[in-house]
């Protein structure tokens, strides 16, 4: 996809009010290493795409960081707490999750273990779909876009298992609770091949 795909990907994202409140609340901590991701970039474009309200759905927003100086849960709270300050009420839960750590508690959540995570770029190539492996962040006037496998089944409603890490029984999981709220999405049926990764850069976009 060209560059214009991912400047109407980051108009999409701007009609998201709340979202934008908390990419100016990390602007103002001057947190730059970090990405807003998953479930609520790919369910801010479904909304739009499918004509509803541009919040439906949407529980929390990810933010994911990488710190390996500081793998307590604290860090993460401290964080959250320091987002709230500058937010006020806010209406979404913040998932904050330090990717340098998700090793250290993945088994006891999922029941296996996997590699320690090298980078942020790292932990999205493995998130559990194609649609939703995406990052964004704002840097001043730039947005910063990693998407590892293009954003072409995002746009065009389709999900695909990234096999890389997750299980069958996780992706049927995800697709049983996406369909009840998006019946326009066309799922695929889970494949363990691994998907090769398209892009490996971050896309800059201006704005």
């Amino acid at each position: 996809m060209s560059n214009k795909d991912y400047e109407k990907l980051i108009d999409i994202i701007q009609y998201n009010t709340n979202l934008l409140r908390v990419f100016d609340a990390l602007t103002k901590l001057n947190i730059t290493d970090y990405y807003i991701g998953a479930g609520v970039i790919s369910q801010t474009v479904w909304n739009h795409i499918t004509k509803k309200e541009i919040t439906f759905g949407i529980s929390d927003i990810d933010i994911v960081i990488f710190d390996s100086d500081n793998l307590d849960k604290e860090f993460e709270v401290k964080l959250r707490n320091k987002l709230l300050s500058i937010l006020g009420d806010f209406p979404f839960w913040l998932d904050i999750k330090n990717q340098a750590g998700v090793h250290l508690w993945y088994k006891d959540k999922f029941g296996y273990d996997i590699e320690p995570y090298t980078s942020l770029e790292s932990a999205i190539n493995t998130w559990p779909t194609t649609a939703s492996s995406i990052g964004i962040r704002k840097c001043k006037t730039k947005w910063k876009i990693y998407a590892p496998f293009g954003i072409e089944d995002l746009m065009n409603l389709r999900v695909v298992a990234n096999s890389r890490q997750i299980n069958e029984e996780i992706y049927l999981k995800k697709q049983k609770k996406w369909q009840s709220k998006w019946i326009e999405l066309v799922f695929e049926e889970w494949d363990d091949k691994i998907i090769p990764i398209k892009n490996c850069k971050v896309i800059e976009i201006n704005r």
